[in-house]
C-alpha cells in the first residue's frame, strides 16, 4: 500500500513538473516537444500541401506509369490479349505453356541468358576489381587513367554495339585482321552459333569493367584502413597476401553489391542482342528479354508476354534472395562479431 502511494506521488509530481515546463514554453514548442500530431495548425497544413505539390509529379508518374501497369500486367498475364480484341480470361494457360515446354523457345532462351550472366558477371566483377586496385595506386597520372577507363561506359549503347560490329566483322574487322597477321583464322563472331554469345560478352566487358562498378570498387578501396596494411606488412605479408587477406575481406560488401546488380543487369540483356544479332544466328542469342519483347511487340501476345515477364520476375527475386542468404556466410561488415 505504501509503495502504491509512493508511486502515485511520483506520477503526480512528474505531471506537475511537466505542466510547469509547458507553461513556460510557447504552444508551438510544447507541440513539438510532446509530438502532439493531433494539432493541425494552418502552418502545418500549408507545409503539408506544399510538400505534396512538390512530389506530385513523381507520384503521378509512379501511379500511372509504374504501379498501374505493374498491377495491370498481373491480370493480363492470366488472359489472352492480342491487343486488337479485349482480354479473354484463360487462367494459368499462359504459365503452363511456358513452363511445360510447349513454347519451344522459353527454356532455351532462359538457358542462354544464364550462360551469358554466369560468364560475364564474374569476369566483369574480377576485372573491375583488378582495374580499381591498379587505379588506386598513388602514382602520377592516375586521374588520367581513371578517366580513360571510365570513358567507354559513357559511349551510348547503340553506338558501342555498332562499333563492336565493325571490330568483330569476320572479313573487314581489325581484330580478325590482327589474328590473321599472326597466322590464326579468326572466328565468324556474330555470324557463328558458337561465337555469338562470346562476342556479346566481350562487348559487355568493354563497357562494364571500367564503368560505375569500377568507381564503386575505388570508393571501397579508399575506405580500407591503412593500419591494416601496415600491420600486415610488419607481419611479413607480401602484396599478394595483403590483397588476399586484407583487401578482399574488407571489400566483400562491395563485391556482394556489385555482384547482385551485375547479375540482375546481365539477366536483363536485351539491347546488344536486339541490335547486333536480332537473336540469331539460329536463335543463338535469343535471350529471355528478347523473347518477351518479341511476344509483346512483334506477335502482339500481351497476355503471354506478361506471363513470361512475371515468371522472369519471380526467378530474379528468388535468385536475389538466395544471394542475400548466402552473403551471411562470406560477406564481412566492419564491427560485426
Amino acid at each position: 500500500m505504501a509503495q502504491a502511494e509512493h508511486r502515485g506521488g511520483n506520477v503526480a509530481a512528474d505531471r506537475d513538473n511537466r505542466d510547469l515546463v509547458d507553461m513556460a514554453m510557447s504552444p508551438a514548442a510544447v507541440v513539438a516537444l510532446r509530438g502532439d500530431r493531433g494539432v493541425w495548425t494552418t502552418a502545418r497544413r500549408r507545409q503539408a500541401i506544399e510538400g505534396y505539390l512538390y512530389i506530385a509529379p513523381w507520384l503521378i508518374g509512379f501511379f500511372f506509369l509504374t504501379l498501374g501497369p505493374f498491377v495491370a500486367s498481373i491480370y493480363i498475364s492470366f488472359t489472352s490479349y492480342p491487343i486488337l480484341t479485349a482480354p479473354k480470361w484463360v487462367g494459368l494457360r499462359n504459365y503452363v505453356e511456358a513452363l511445360s515446354g510447349t513454347d519451344e523457345l522459353f527454356w532455351p532462351a532462359l538457358a542462354k541468358t544464364f550462360y551469358f550472366a554466369v560468364v560475364s558477371v564474374p569476369l566483369g566483377v574480377v576485372g573491375s576489381l583488378l582495374v580499381a586496385v591498379l587505379l588506386n595506386e598513388k602514382l602520377h597520372g592516375t586521374t588520367v587513367f581513371r578517366t580513360l577507363f571510365y570513358m567507354p561506359s559513357l559511349v551510348p549503347g547503340v553506338g558501342a554495339i555498332l562499333l563492336w560490329l565493325y571490330l568483330l566483322d569476320p572479313v573487314y574487322g581489325p581484330l580478325n585482321a590482327f589474328l590473321q597477321s599472326l597466322g590464326i583464322d579468326g572466328p565468324l563472331w556474330f555470324q557463328s552459333i558458337e561465337w555469338a554469345i562470346p562476342g556479346l560478352i566481350i562487348m559487355a566487358l568493354w563497357t562494364g569493367i571500367g564503368g560505375s562498378r569500377m568507381i564503386i570498387f575505388l570508393a571501397g578501396l579508399q575506405g580500407v584502413p591503412e593500419e591494416l596494411y601496415d600491420a600486415a606488412a610488419i607481419d611479413g605479408a607480401g602484396a599478394w597476401h595483403r590483397f588476399r587477406h586484407v583487401t578482399v575481406p574488407m571489400l566483400t560488401p562491395v563485391i556482394f553489391f556489385n555482384t547482385v546488380l551485375g547479375i540482375i543487369g546481365a539477366l536483363h540483356v536485351f539491347a546488344t542482342a536486339f541490335v547486333a544479332t536480332q537473336g540469331g544466328p539460329a536463335y543463338a542469342t535469343w535471350f529471355i528479354a528478347l523473347h518477351i519483347y518479341n511476344q509483346a511487340f512483334r506477335y502482339f501476345q500481351m497476355g503471354y508476354a506478361s506471363a513470361l515477364a512475371w515468371i522472369f520476375c519471380v526467378i530474379l527475386v528468388a535468385l536475389t534472395l538466395v544471394q542475400i542468404r548466402l552473403a551471411r556466410v562470406w560477406v564481412y561488415y566492419g564491427g560485426e562479431r
